[in-house]
């Protein structure tokens, strides 16, 4: 586990912040044994659609509601029109919304990744691991490589508002036309896709696919045509989020363990405030965990 952690940090790239990198192995070091939590999307929190090169809505009638689209480093943002982004929210386009959504968003996957497996579903597919009658129960999901989904992918809140889901999933992800996920026996209040998260390399969503929660992806995303998302489609470091014919519909923003309001640059209706405050509640190891990965750092290259 400490081996995934370190390697999935070293991802981030020479561009981060260095101290970004020890923050994000003290939140590691912290949560390996801890049950999982909400995953801490900070500022990104904020956005329906992230992106590091490119943003792309595609020829078919695009449309997101519930969050900004937002894209940094990368300038790009190519058929928006005809993509739609429902009001108030708008573009961020490398301005320091969009820069401080993705240095939160590395935090977020490392968060992410931290976890221990609650259960190992490498070579199995998704579509086949549950049913009607016996659907997943909240936890953490582990593939070492890729992951598909044909057909339903059935999962059981057990009653309770907004369970955690996470999938560790250490390449791609891939769903089939036409498949689905499906929530089984909500709680009062649950709204799809807020509390399920999927840490990935790349994914791509086969034609139609009905998919429920936050794709967290290092190196792109991809819909192939008509998908529904209930979530986010969030992408790291330098690579693109491509659109076509795709709904997405981004759950309410939510601050994680409390605190004030703040926003993505004041265009959208709820919102989180950054993590300036992180490093202050991470105690007297952080500078030591910072010493360690800098050390270390040069064997993951």
């Amino acid at each position: 586990m400490k081996t995934r952690i370190l390697l999935t940090a070293s991802r981030f790239g020479a561009g981060r912040i260095p101290l970004g990198l020890g923050f994000a192995l003290a939140v590691t070091s912290m949560r390996l044994n801890a049950i999982a939590q909400e995953v801490d999307l900070g500022t990104a929190d904020n956005f329906a659609v992230l992106a590091g090169s490119t943003v792309t809505g595609g020829a078919g009638p695009t449309v997101i509601n519930g969050g900004d689209v937002g894209l940094y480093p990368g300038t790009s943002v190519t058929e928006f029109p005809p993509a739609l982004i429902s009001a108030p929210y708008t573009l961020q386009v490398a301005n320091a919304a969009a820069l401080q959504a993705q240095t939160d968003l590395g935090l977020a996957h490392i968060q992410a990744a931290g976890y221990a497996p609650t259960a190992n579903l490498t070579g199995q597919d998704l579509g086949s691991v549950s049913s009607l009658a016996h659907p997943l129960v909240p936890g953490v999901y582990f593939f070492s490589s890729s992951a598909g989904l044909t057909g339903t992918l059935y999962l059981n809140d057990e009653g309770e508002k907004d369970p955690i889901f996470i999938f560790q999933i250490a390449s791609t992800l891939t769903t089939a036309s036409y498949s689905s996920i499906v929530e089984e026996n909500p709680g009062a209040g649950t709204i799809e896709g807020t509390s399920v998260f999927w840490e990935v390399g790349t994914a791509t969503l086969g034609t139609y696919s009905d998919f429920d929660g936050n794709i967290l992806a290092y190196s792109g995303i991809t819909d192939d045509g008509g998908s529904t998302v209930y979530g986010r489609l969030l992408e790291e470091t330098a690579g693109p989020v491509t659109l076509n014919d795709t709904t997405i519909s981004a759950p309410p923003a939510e601050v994680i363990g409390g605190g004030g309001t703040g926003g993505s640059g004041g265009t959208g209706g709820s919102s989180v405030p950054d993590r300036a405050s992180t490093p202050l509640m991470l105690g007297p190891g952080l500078a030591a965990l910072f010493v360690v990965g800098r050390r270390f750092s040069p064997l993951l290259r």
